[in-house]
């Protein structure tokens, strides 16, 4: 009985001890267990269950008194343009609109004058795509003023835009905070000069664009004879959380955005919107307030307030980078994380023997099997999902 009571007696210290190591790792991590298990729990629950987002009119009416944290008041701000080019989408003439396919406005920081040349010699180079593809680009960059208002930059940027003609500039300092005034920039930009493209593209300046598999999926989408209304593509993410950790760039306090989910939204790396849909978050802009700085998280906002959903297309990519294999770029709409390898890129994606790979039944066959080896990897789910490996 003895040598019984002492191994039960062990057996129990063991387990209190296991107990107390297994409390204190959760005590210690609490916050991140709750970042990304509990507050995804609810987001979903929010999202699946109650789905309703009837607060976002009411509660980010442009009237609201919410402040940025800067202390300015959250209402509608207009900036002056420092640069820029109400010509872009003209004829020569200036007054007759051209038939604009697609209007790319790229999101670029001033002192990134490197990411804006890979794009003009690549993918936003709107004489190749006219004369290889024969549709109509106009590209755009959008700018703040340098973060350290450095004479020397803005000096930089001036004589760029004089040589590329390419730069939109308003003044407001170029940071994160207000990444959701630039991307009020580019919807007014295009309702008050060039709202007769088809389709406008926001991206920013570290992402890899495969043109010609886009200008072929936009034609493909206009060819359907009830016309493209309502359209949002990208990698969407559906009842995502409000980060809560001060110490996240993303962080979102409850005072600013109390509730558990975000309305549905893309990666702001790249989407795509018809001409209809640019024209409607230009109208939410102008009765909702910007106090969410998350760029992206704000589109949603417009666009729930708007009545427009986003679309899921599983080639645009999320926040990461795309596998590099021949069997990718035959369906590659964007990749993001390009900040140095643009052009090597540009020249194996858009390399003619890419697509004899994938032709006949063996060549889909093989590269059906490449795709589902390379993208239903846990590593590139924040790329390409697994299903993209079958499409």
């Amino acid at each position: 009985m003895f040598m019984n009571f002492r191994r039960i007696h062990k057996c129990q210290v063991v387990q209190l001890l296991t107990a107390c190591m297994v409390l204190c790792v959760v005590m210690v991590s609490w916050e991140e267990l709750d970042h990304h298990v509990v507050s995804h729990m609810r987001s979903y629950t929010y999202r699946y269950l109650v789905n309703s987002y009837d607060f976002l009119n009411s509660s980010f009416n442009i009237t609201s008194n919410r402040h940025r944290k800067d202390g300015s008041t959250n209402g509608l701000v207009t900036y002056p343009y420092l640069i820029n080019h109400p010509g872009k989408c003209a004829w020569g003439d200036g007054k007759s609109g051209d038939d604009v396919l697609l209007l790319l406005f790229v999101k670029s920081s001033p002192e990134n004058f490197e990411r804006r040349q890979a794009i003009r010699d690549t993918w936003g180079n709107e004489s190749f795509v006219f004369s290889e593809l024969g549709a109509t680009v106009r590209m755009v960059f959008a700018l703040g003023v340098d973060a350290k208002r450095r004479s020397r930059v803005q000096r930089a940027l001036l004589q760029e835009d004089q040589t590329y003609g390419d730069l939109i500039q308003q003044d407001f300092l170029d940071t994160f905070h207000n990444l959701t005034a630039k991307l009020i920039t580019q919807f007014h930009w295009v309702h008050e000069y060039c709202p007769q493209a088809r389709f406008l593209m926001s991206a920013d300046d570290d992402i890899f664009v495969h043109m010609p598999n886009l200008v072929k999926y936009l034609r493909q989408l206009l060819s359907n004879k009830s016309g493209v209304k309502d359209f949002w593509v990208g990698h969407v993410h559906r009842g995502a959380p409000p980060v809560r950790r001060k110490e996240s760039k993303y962080h979102v306090p409850y005072d600013l955005y109390p509730w558990p989910s975000y309305p549905d939204y893309t990666a702001g790396a790249g989407y795509v919107v018809s001409g209809d849909v640019a024209s409607k978050i230009y109208q939410a802009t102008q009765v909702l307030n910007s106090s969410i700085y998350i760029d992206d998280v704000f589109m949603g906002i417009c666009a729930k307030a708007m009545g427009v959903s986003p679309q899921e297309h599983v080639y645009f990519s999320g926040e990461g980078k795309a596998p590099y294999h021949p069997c990718i770029y035959d369906h590659m709409i964007t990749s993001h994380g390009h900040a140095t390898d643009v052009r090597s890129l540009w020249q194996a994606a858009t390399d003619p023997a890419v697509y004899g790979k994938a032709r006949g039944f063996m060549g889909n066959l093989y590269c059906t099997a490449v795709r589902a080896m390379m993208l239903c990897r846990p590593y590139y789910q924040n790329s390409y999902s697994c299903m993209a490996a079958f499409t």
